[in-house]
């Protein structure tokens, strides 16, 4: 692709020793030149772009990282910024490309875009009220508006990283209610469990043991044919582990699980919680755009009866990475986390009646960027319900997906979703289980490197399947039928490579040069 930044503006040689190359009132204009310069260029990728990726295999993308020289002098603002275009954004996975369907990755908006410019220059940290001013102010008033959404009345919460840490500050709020006026908290926590399906996200199961959690700490709970959390099996799941000395310190329900987009039954959980007194955690990272949506609310019914609720507004209100945050129905529960420093956040102030918002008191990070600026720009700019809409849309393209599916005589669909994901294999008539299973990641390998289309991979009850995960607004049905088209044709190639190696005399037993023969394991045999 040819080089889109300019040549000009801060090179090594205007780069004297006397010159900051910090941005100050002196090098304002120099920022704005470099900025200008690093916005047409990526506008211009995005105009040029035809593919999700560009299809470069790892070795060649080694070989580009390995060559850049970190200890040599330097080469100067702008010849380093084409450098990081031709290097990164060349090779970058676009995920507003319609023939991504990976993961749970979004397209994002543009007045979030605008405002991470803003305040990656500003350098904000939140974590304390003096270091921010009203840039505190402004994510207390999103977390305010989050919680009002899911229906606390007096919610608190924190931005995070990302739905990993929100899920594990929440199981950490819940081990600290738990062993509340314990004295010994060692044998204590070694009865502690944790009641959640093997479909919720693998953070619940990494942050048990993160929490110092016994092996056994999560026990999973029965689901339908579905996927969805089976309230009767929650019921015998909480009193066998009670009956046998557990203490179920928290029930995860998943509103969206990674691999089918199933929302758990929240409100008969709930019930269920309250009856045992145990703290109820609703990991919505995925689903949390519900919350805004104008036709699809009704899902995360019961909601508002949860301790605590993750909410990633970098995949379904479709912000730039990162942008997340844990909300608690009973904002006490929240001081668990709370550590006093003198030289940051003294106790004594943090005492008195005018004590400043100091949100380090709220969060596991110290440094954290002013990532609800992001969400904030969004609001204003777009309004929930046009947020809530574009969610809608992909929920709908989904179910037409399916639709599709459902009469295809080769790509056969999995199972169900409550929002946007799709799981399918390539199956037709007189294509049996075993070469079907094999299929799954080799064709996913084949597009992947390809760099045409991105489709995920998972297994489901034994069953490998491919996955689309749907999160572009923007994307029609034809744009997925395209995709589909491109595993429908990638299948038919690879049972017609299989079928010449079995010939006595195959024209060709090498697999494509871009495309190393897999190792047996790989293979899935």
């Amino acid at each position: 692709m040819a080089r889109v930044l300019p040549e000009t503006s801060g090179s090594a040689a205007g780069e004297t020793a006397g010159a900051t190359a910090l941005l100050t009132d002196r090098t304002a204009d120099e920022y704005a030149r470099l900025v200008h310069g690093v916005v047409d260029a990526v506008a211009a990728r995005f105009r040029m772009t035809t593919a999700p990726s560009s299809g470069a295999e790892r070795r060649e993308l080694e070989a580009l990282v390995d060559a850049v020289a970190l200890d040599d002098d330097g080469i100067g603002s702008a010849a380093a910024l084409r450098e990081a275009d031709e290097l990164y954004a060349q090779h970058a996975v676009w995920f507003h490309h319609p023939a991504y369907a990976a993961h749970l990755n979004c397209p994002v908006v543009l007045p979030a875009v605008a405002a991470e410019a803003m305040l990656a220059a500003i350098n904000t940290s939140v974590d304390t009220y003096d270091q921010s001013l009203v840039a505190t102010l402004m994510e207390r008033r999103l977390v305010a508006w989050t919680a009002e959404r899911i229906g606390f009345a007096d919610g608190d919460g924190i931005f995070t990283s990302g739905g990993t840490q929100s899920n594990l500050q929440a199981l950490f709020l819940a081990r600290e209610k738990a062993l509340r006026g314990v004295d010994d908290r060692g044998r204590a926590m070694a009865r502690l469990r944790v009641l959640t399906t093997a479909a919720s996200h693998f953070s619940v199961a990494r942050s048990a043991h993160l929490l110092g959690l016994s092996a056994d700490a999560v026990v999973p709970v029965g689901v339908d044919a579905d996927g969805r959390m089976d309230p009767a099996a929650l019921a015998r799941a909480l009193a066998e582990t009670t009956g046998a000395g557990g203490v179920v310190m928290a029930v995860v329900v998943t509103a969206g699980t990674t691999d089918r987009g199933i929302v758990d039954p929240i409100r008969p959980a709930a019930g269920l919680c309250d009856a045992y007194g145990v703290w109820l955690h609703v990991d919505a990272a995925y689903g949390g755009g519900l919350l805004v949506s104008p036709t699809r609310r009704g899902l995360l019914d019961g909601i508002e009866r949860a301790s605590s609720v993750t909410v990633d507004f970098h995949k379904t209100f479709f912000q730039p990475v990162s942008s997340s945050a844990l909300i608690v129905r009973e904002a006490t529960d929240l001081l668990a986390a709370a550590w006093h420093a003198d030289y940051l956040n003294p106790a004594e102030e943090a005492r008195a009646d005018d004590a400043d918002p100091n949100q380090v008191d709220r969060s596991l990070q110290t440094t954290r960027r002013f990532d609800a600026l992001k969400l904030w720009t969004t609001l204003r700019a777009l309004g929930p319900d046009r947020v809530g809409r574009m969610f809608d849309d992909v929920c709908a393209l989904a179910r037409r997906v399916r639709e599709r599916l459902d009469a295809d005589p080769e790509l056969r669909p999995v199972g169900t979703t409550d929002l946007s994901t799709v799981l399918f294999r390539y199956q037709p008539d007189g294509v049996d289980d075993a070469t079907a299973d094999r299929l799954v990641p080799l064709v996913r390998r084949v597009l992947f490197q390809s760099g045409r289309a991105m489709v995920a991979r998972t297994v489901i009850d034994g069953v490998p399947c491919l996955k689309l995960t749907l999160l572009n607004p923007d994307a029609t049905l034809a744009d997925i039928e395209a995709v589909l088209d491109l595993v429908r044709a990638t299948a038919h190639g690879l049972l017609a490579g299989d079928a010449l190696a079995t010939r006595d005399d195959p024209p060709c037993r090498d697999v494509h040069p871009r495309l190393p023969r897999l190792t047996a394991e790989e293979d899935g045999r």
